[in-house]
């Protein structure tokens, strides 16, 4: 089954002004993709790392994309088609809660 990797962008200023209870409702919606079988997580702080030529590792704390709003979490999960992804991640709370989820299709190698 295909797998889909998914980046949600999100700020807490739309999670505040849903709705408590479609708010409850997403997150009850990612309890049931996480016993699907969905990896799910928040994002922390990112490390960039870059290694020129192979000269040598550099690293620097902080995002290197940049957005009006921030990445809230990841996921990666199966779905038969990018239509059954998009209709997963459409009800988790950086989509209802006025934030975006991008949907990246995961070609393994």
């Amino acid at each position: 089954m295909p797998k889909y990797i998914t980046i949600g962008y999100g700020d807490r200023a739309g999670y505040d002004r849903t709705p408590q209870d479609v708010r409850q409702a997403a997150h009850e919606h990612d309890a049931s993709l996480k016993q699907r079988g969905v990896v799910m997580g928040i994002a922390e702080t990112p490390v960039q790392v870059r290694n020129p030529d192979a000269s040598g590792v550099l690293t620097e704390t902080g995002p290197y994309l940049s957005s009006d709003l921030p990445i809230a979490g990841f996921s990666i999960m199966e779905a038969s088609d990018m239509d059954e992804a998009i209709a997963l991640a459409s009800k988790s709370p950086c989509a209802v809660a006025h934030g975006v989820i991008e949907i990246w299709p995961l070609n393994e190698r």
